[in-house]
C-alpha cells in the first residue's frame, strides 16, 4: 500500500496521540470527519496500522531499565530466546548486527530483581557471555510504534 502525505499526517498524529477522536484528527488534517475515519480503516485494514497500544508514564514504569548485550552460541537461538520469554523483567528482545547477537531490554522494580535476571540471562544455556547497561535518565524517548 502507499502512503500520501495525508496518510503520513494521520500516522503522525496517531502516534502522538492514538486515542485522539477522529473529529479532532478531522479538524488538524482539514478533512471531514468521515473521510479520516475511512482512511484510518483502510489503514488498518493494510496493516499500515497493526494495532494500538499503552505507553506508560514515569509514575507506573518500574524504576530500574536495562539494556543486556548477548552473545549466543551457534543455532541456540530459539533455546536461549525460551529462557528470556520465562523472565518476567524481560521486555523485548531484538536481534542485532555487530559483535552481540540480541539486544534484550529489561525492567525490574528492584536493584535484587535486576541482578537475579541478569545471572539467570548470564547462566542461561547457549549463553556465551552478556554486558548490561542500566539506563539512567531518559533524556529523549520518541516511540515510533
Amino acid at each position: 500500500m502507499q502512503l500520501d502525505e495525508t496518510d503520513t499526517q494521520l500516522l503522525a498524529l496517531l502516534s502522538e496521540n492514538a486515542r485522539a477522536p477522529v473529529a479532532t484528527l478531522a479538524r488538524k488534517l482539514g478533512l471531514a470527519r468521515t473521510t479520516v475515519q475511512a482512511r484510518i480503516d483502510r489503514l488498518e485494514t493494510s496493516g499500515a496500522i497493526a494495532g494500538y497500544t499503552l505507553r506508560l508514564g514515569d509514575a507506573a514504569r518500574p524504576r530500574l531499565r536495562a539494556t543486556a548485550l548477548l552473545s549466543i552460541e551457534l543455532r541456540s537461538g530459539p533455546i536461549v530466546l525460551d529462557r528470556l520469554k520465562s523472565l518476567p523483567a524481560v521486555e523485548s528482545v531484538n536481534t542485532c548486527s555487530g559483535r552481540f547477537d540480541l539486544i534484550v531490554q529489561l525492567a525490574a522494580d528492584s536493584t535484587s530483581e535486576l541482578d537475579e535476571t541478569l545471572d539467570n540471562i548470564g547462566e542461561a544455556k547457549g549463553v556465551k557471555s552478556s554486558e548490561s547497561l542500566i539506563h539512567l535518565s531518559t533524556k529523549l524517548n520518541r516511540p515510533r510504534g
